[in-house]
C-alpha cells in the first residue's frame, strides 16, 4: 500500500495538461489527492527521489472529464426499472414485449416502469398498446427527453385522471384525433408524478427503497467512471437525493465528485439551514438552485419564438410550452440572487431564453452582486442578441454536447436547418466569450463524454451521418476544454479543477488514443484505460 502523503509519479506518451502556457509535461507527481508538480520525468525523479512510478505507456492522459448537467439521482432510480432506450428495444413491438415480460415478474396491481423511450427511433405507443401489453398493471413509460411519458388506462385510473380532469398549470394530457386521452403526460403532468424534486402533491408511485436506490447510484457511478467521468453536477436534486448521496459518502462509496442543483421547490428548506452555493467540499457540494421555464428539445415541447418546422411538434399553437409563469420565474430568480446563490434555469427555446435573461437583468438591477454568475441550463436556441446579453451578464451556458450525434437529422426535421445552425451553439458561445460547459443531460442523452466531444467536433448524426448545424463545430481541443474547464467554471471550481497542474485536484482520465489528433469520427470509440479521482484509481480497463 502506497502512503498517500508519498508522491506518485505518472507518465504517459501524451499528457494534455491544459496548463497556462509552456509545453506539455512528460510526467506529473500526485500526493494527498492533488497534483504536486509537473515536468520531465528526470526532474520529478530528482525532486521526489524514490517515489513510485506509474507508466501508462502510449496512452494519453487528460484532465478528468466533468459533466456539468446530468442526473445521478434520477439514474439511481431508472436503473432499477426497465431500460426502454432505442439501444435496448429497437422497435415498438420489442418495447411492448419488454413491458409484458416485466409485468409477468411484477405482482398484480403494482406499477411497471420504464424510461428512455424514444418515439423517433422506436416508434409511437399510446395507452392502447400498453393496455394490451400489461392489462393487470398500471404502466408508466418515460420518454428519453424526460418531459413527457405514456401511461396505460390502469395508470390513468391510479393517477385519478379521466376525460374531464383539468390539465395542471404548465402541463397537459395528450389526446388522440378523437379528443380522447391517449395516455401522454406532458411536462408538469409528468413531473408531478415521477420526479420527487419537482412533484407538487403526493405521487401514487411507490418510491424505491433507500437500499435499492443506493444500489442504483453505485451502478451509475461505475458506468460513468468507466466512460471517463470524474465529476458531475446533478441538475435536479431533492432532499431525499441529498440523503442518498450523503449515505454513499458516509460509507466511503461515493467516488464521483458531485455538485448539486437543488430543485427550486425545495429551496426554502436549504435557505432556512443557511445552505448556499459552494457549501460542502470537493467531493459533495451545493452548486446552486434549479428552476424550469420550458419544455424539451427531444420531446419537441420547448418554447420557440417561431413555430416548429414540423407541424406535428410544439403542441396546439406550434410554439411549445412555458412550464412556469413569467411572474413566478422572476420571483424565483430574485429570491435566489438576493441570497447570493447561483440559479440555473432550464430554458431551451429562444423565447424561453429571452425571458430568463429578462429575469437575470431585473435581479441584477435591483441588487447588484458582482461575481455572482447564473446559469442557463441547455440554452439551446440562440441568436446574436442572446449572446450579447449573456456576455454582458457573464451568464454561463450549459448546452447539450451529444444531441447532434444522438438525434441526427431528426433535429433538422423538427426545427429546420436554419435553426439547427443556432442550436447547441458551442462555436458561437466561444466566439462571443460566453462560458460554456459540457453536458449530456443523461438520461435524456447518452452519458459518454467522448460521444459528446465527437458530436461537438463533427456535428453529425452518429447513426444517419446527417449534418446538424455544422457551423457550430469546435476543435477537439476546444471540446475537451468545454468538458473540463468549462464545466468547472459552471460549478465554481475552475481554480483547482480542469487542469493537470500543481495545486489542482488529481483527477484525470487515461485514454487509449489522443482525442486531439484522432479521427474526429472515432473519438467516441477511444477506449478509456483508467479513471482517477484524487489520485485514486476508480476504474481500470479489464485486461485480456
Amino acid at each position: 500500500m502506497i502512503d498517500e502523503t508519498t508522491p506518485v509519479l505518472y507518465r504517459a506518451a501524451h499528457i494534455v495538461s491544459q496548463r497556462e502556457g509552456g509545453s506539455e509535461p512528460e510526467a506529473f507527481a500526485v500526493a494527498e489527492g492533488r497534483v504536486r508538480a509537473t515536468g520531465s520525468l528526470a526532474a520529478l525523479r530528482d525532486r521526489f527521489p524514490g517515489a513510485p512510478e506509474v507508466d501508462f505507456g502510449n496512452a494519453t492522459v487528460v484532465p478528468g472529464l466533468n459533466d456539468a448537467h446530468i442526473h445521478l439521482a434520477m439514474a439511481a432510480t431508472d436503473l432499477l426499472h426497465l431500460d426502454l432506450s432505442a439501444a435496448a428495444v429497437a422497435t415498438a413491438d420489442a418495447l411492448l414485449a419488454a413491458v409484458t415480460a416485466e409485468a409477468a415478474r411484477t405482482p398484480a396491481g403494482e406499477w411497471v416502469r420504464g424510461s428512455r423511450y424514444d418515439d423517433a427511433k422506436t416508434g409511437r405507443i399510446t395507452r392502447r398498446e400498453l393496455d394490451h401489453a400489461a392489462p393487470g398493471h398500471p404502466v408508466l413509460v418515460v420518454h428519453v427527453a424526460g418531459h413527457w411519458g405514456v401511461v396505460n388506462s390502469a395508470g390513468l385510473r391510479a393517477l385519478g385522471i379521466d376525460e374531464d380532469t383539468p390539465a395542471p398549470d404548465g402541463g397537459d394530457f395528450g389526446r388522440d384525433p378523437d379528443g380522447r386521452l391517449d395516455g401522454r403526460l406532458i411536462e408538469r403532468a409528468l413531473m408531478n408524478v415521477v420526479y420527487p424534486a419537482t412533484a407538487r402533491g403526493d405521487s401514487p408511485l411507490t418510491p424505491s427503497s433507500p437500499d435499492d436506490r443506493l444500489r442504483g447510484l453505485l451502478r451509475a457511478q461505475e458506468l460513468w467512471h468507466a466512460a471517463g467521468l470524474t465529476s458531475i453536477c446533478d441538475a435536479l436534486i431533492a432532499p431525499d437525493d441529498i440523503a442518498l448521496l450523503r449515505t454513499a459518502r458516509a460509507q466511503g462509496r461515493l467516488t464521483m465528485r458531485t455538485g448539486m442543483l437543488l430543485s427550486v421547490d425545495h429551496y426554502a428548506k436549504a435557505r432556512a439551514l443557511g445552505v448556499g452555493s459552494g457549501f460542502g467540499d470537493d467531493l459533495l457540494r451545493f452548486v446552486g438552485v434549479k428552476a424550469f421555464l420550458d419544455g424539451a428539445i427531444g420531446g419537441r415541447t420547448c418554447l420557440l419564438a417561431e413555430p416548429y418546422a414540423d407541424p406535428e411538434c410544439g403542441g396546439p399553437d406550434g410554439h411549445g410550452l412555458q412550464t412556469t409563469s413569467t411572474e413566478e420565474l422572476f420571483a424565483q430568480v430574485r429570491e435566489v440572487h438576493a441570497d447570493g446563490n447561483r440559479i440555473g434555469v432550464h430554458a431551451n427555446g429562444d423565447a424561453a431564453i429571452r425571458l430568463v435573461l429578462d429575469a437575470f437583468e431585473a435581479a441584477r438591477r435591483e441588487l447588484p452582486r458582482p461575481g455572482l454568475r447564473h446559469r442557463i441550463e441547455h440554452c439551446t436556441l440562440i441568436d446574436d442578441e442572446i449572446l450579447a446579453r449573456m456576455r454582458a451578464l457573464d451568464a454561463i451556458a450549459v448546452p447539450f454536447a451529444g444531441y447532434a450525434a444522438y438525434h441526427g437529422g431528426a433535429l433538422n426535421t423538427w426545427y429546420g436547418p436554419e435553426r439547427t445552425e443556432r442550436m447547441f451553439a458551442h462555436r458561437s458561445f466561444l466566439d462571443a466569450g460566453v462560458t460554456v460547459a459540457g453536458s449530456s443531460d443523461y438520461p435524456c442523452g447518452p452519458y459518454e463524454p467522448l460521444l459528446g466531444l465527437q458530436s461537438m467536433v463533427t456535428r453529425e448524426g452518429i447513426e444517419d451521418g446527417a449534418k446538424v448545424g455544422p457551423s457550430q463545430r469546435v476543435t477537439a481541443a476546444e471540446a475537451l476544454r468545454i468538458f473540463t474547464l468549462g464545466s468547472a467554471e459552471a460549478e465554481g471550481t475552475a481554480h483547482h479543477k480542469g487542469r493537470i497542474a500543481a495545486g489542482h485536484l488529481a483527477d484525470f482520465t487515461v485514454l487509449g488514443e489522443n482525442p486531439l489528433t484522432a479521427d474526429p469520427h472515432g473519438i467516441a470509440a477511444i477506449p478509456v484505460r483508467a479513471t482517477y479521482v484524487g489520485g485514486a484509481c476508480v476504474h481500470e480497463e479489464a485486461t485480456r
